[in-house]
């Protein structure tokens, strides 16, 4: 078995990996942002040798491996611990657990994952996307095709965090507005204000209190609920 979240401390790799850090990648909420030539990528495989091979050819590519673990066991404190990139799987057949543990990471901590394996199982496929991982390789790992795979998924990662942010922020938008619209006719009922008369209460009590004008409308909502 592999030691746990085993470090490489060559010198002059770590060197080169200062020289070629260009800016740094960082979580910012849910969100992620990678914009770096070298990775710190986490390792994750239950082989010894075959962890061995994956990590020379991680240098060789130009990044830095991070750490090397045995199993996807407690990940997300791994993470908070290692603070990788990018996180590469290779296994025979991604475990139950393991997808498990990915999906809790990608709602806490979004990375790109790679899996490597030998299930071509589509069903299992399937799972393995829904539960974050941004490229499934089942073709085998050539050691020449590590930085390509990387981009590719990086780059779909980085897409795909894209979009879950839009999403989120358009559902916050309707979500308030939906709470205005509902603190605006609360104003027009019980002050016998016109629709745009309400709006503007509205929004100058939101000035008045500095803060957002949906925030307002909901402290305006939970009062009217213990007064009306």
């Amino acid at each position: 078995m592999l030691k746990e979240a085993t470090y490489c401390h060559e010198s002059a790799w770590l060197r080169a990996s200062e020289r070629g850090r260009r800016a740094v990648g960082g979580i910012e909420g849910n969100g992620y942002c990678l914009i770096l030539d070298m990775l710190r990528i986490l390792v994750i495989d239950e082989s010894q040798s075959r962890a061995a091979e994956l990590c020379a050819g991680l240098i060789r590519a130009g990044h830095q491996v991070a750490a090397v673990l045995s199993s996807a066991l407690d990940l997300n404190a791994r993470i908070r611990e290692i603070k990788p990139d990018v996180i590469l799987i290779e296994t025979d057949a991604p475990s139950r657990d393991t997808l498990e543990n990915l999906a809790v990471m990608d709602r806490d901590m979004p990375r790109p994952v790679i899996i490597f394996s030998q299930d071509s199982d589509s069903q299992t496929i399937r799972s393995a996307m829904k539960a974050g991982v941004s490229a499934y390789v089942v073709d085998g790992l050539e050691i020449s095709r590590l930085k390509p795979i990387i981009d590719v998924a990086v780059a779909r990662f980085e897409e795909h965090q894209s979009l879950r942010k839009e999403l989120a922020e358009a559902t916050r938008k309707l979500s308030d507005r939906k709470v205005v619209d509902k603190a605006k006719g609360i104003l027009m009922k019980t002050r016998g204000l016109d629709e745009e008369q309400a709006y503007a209460a509205l929004r100058k009590l939101a000035m008045e209190r500095a803060k957002p004008m949906a925030q307002v409308a909901q402290d305006l909502l939970d009062m009217a609920k213990l007064l009306l």
